[in-house]
């Protein structure tokens, strides 16, 4: 899949007014401590009549995201911490985090590019993952309001993290109604790989609500990218069909989560890259989740090629949250868009490859609304 395109061909997939998307978004930038390094940190608030976000620096992460029910009663869907200090702590979930430079893994940390190898830091054995030990998710990074939200840019160096070529990137997060809209760019002075998505884990019932198991979801994916004992993409391209990955009808989480399937096995649950139907035709649809209880739902369309559906397997109660709930198995899910995990060592995967004088440029839409 090309993600070469121009700045023109972008605003034509938002295709949203920035004068009426400003006329009722807020925008507001506080201090918000520092890191332990005592780098100061920012967080922003984008408000507007549906929706309230808060943005930080560090990590680029979704702290929160406000949404009414069916009732009109807000809660916050997404996990999240109180504090910079929480997201310092955290050194494996990625909640809410921008991941980077390479999101998902890499198959020993170990990829070749135009007849050199590069090796990326082991992090999630044996396997490099979501851009090795020290991530995007763990730097801070340079923020700019806008009238409808807030531009976050990061200049990685060449070699960070063993990746070639100094690398520069933006993320755009706006507000457009009951929308918040992801826009990626990024830039390279070598030829490497990239793969950028953002790794919040949402529950439509609120963050302390309990586990998602019982919320239904639809993934627009007529196959999947089975996974070997090390989580590393087989290179087939299998059917959801008559397995526990169909979801191309609404289902519960949980519904087969404990089938006697060996990927759900490997995982302990669900943690896998899905074929999104339609990729390449700009935006199209990814996922919907529906939380019954409260008749919140969320719809995620994309530019990428594939989500990463994960279903929180590895959150164990050590973490807790902004509200003070810790967050057990299954509190949260995500819905990664992404080109596919280990991308670089399967020639027959979309590219994830930038070269000098490209601009990468992908979108991510999440949409939340209610079902009365």
């Amino acid at each position: 899949m090309n993600r070469m395109v121009t700045a023109a061909s972008v605003m034509g997939i938002l295709a949203v007014s920035a004068a009426a998307i400003a006329a009722q978004t807020t925008v507001k930038s506080e201090d918000w401590g520092k890191t332990k390094a005592g780098t100061p940190v920012q967080i922003y608030t984008l408000t507007d009549s549906a929706l309230t976000v808060r943005i930080t620096t560090f990590g680029a992460h979704v702290v929160s995201i406000s949404a009414p029910d069916r009732s009109g009663n807000r809660a916050d869907v997404v996990l999240g911490f109180s504090s910079v200090a929480g997201y310092e702590f955290d050194g494996g979930t990625y909640i809410g985090a921008i991941v980077g430079r390479y999101g998902n893994r890499i198959a020993k940390g170990t990829f070749s590019l135009d007849g050199n190898t590069y090796h990326i830091p082991i992090n999630n054995a044996p396997n490099a993952l979501h851009g090795g030990t020290l991530g995007f998710d763990h730097k801070v990074w340079t923020g700019r309001a806008l009238p409808n939200g807030v531009e976050l840019t990061l200049v990685s160096a060449d070699g960070d993290m063993g990746f070639p070529g100094k690398l520069t990137v933006h993320v755009e997060y706006t507000l457009a109604g009951n929308s918040l809209h992801i826009g990626y760019s990024a830039t390279t002075t070598k030829p490497t790989v990239v793969n950028l998505t953002n790794h919040s884990y949402f529950n439509l019932g609120g963050e302390n609500s309990g586990t998602i198991l019982d919320q239904k979801l639809m993934l627009n994916a007529d196959r999947y990218t089975p996974v070997d004992p090390t989580l590393i993409p087989t290179g087939a391209l299998d059917p959801v069909e008559g397995t526990p990955f169909d979801f191309r009808k609404p289902t519960a989480v949980g519904a087969r989560i404990h089938d006697a399937n060996a990927q759900l096995k490997i995982a302990g649950g669900y943690d896998h890259n899905f074929v999104l139907n339609g990729a390449g035709a700009g935006l199209h649809l990814a996922a919907r989740l529906l939380d019954p209880k409260s008749g919140r739902t969320l719809t995620v369309t994309t530019t990428e090629p594939g989500v990463q559906f994960y279903s929180g397997n590895f959150l164990d109660g050590t973490l807790v949250g902004i509200s003070g709930t810790k967050y057990a198995r299954n509190a949260g899910l995500c819905l990664e868009t992404q080109h596919f995990p280990d991308s670089p060592n399967h020639p027959k995967f979309p590219s994830t490859v930038l070269r000098p004088g490209q601009t990468l440029q992908s979108t991510t839409v999440f949409t939340f609304g209610v079902q009365k």
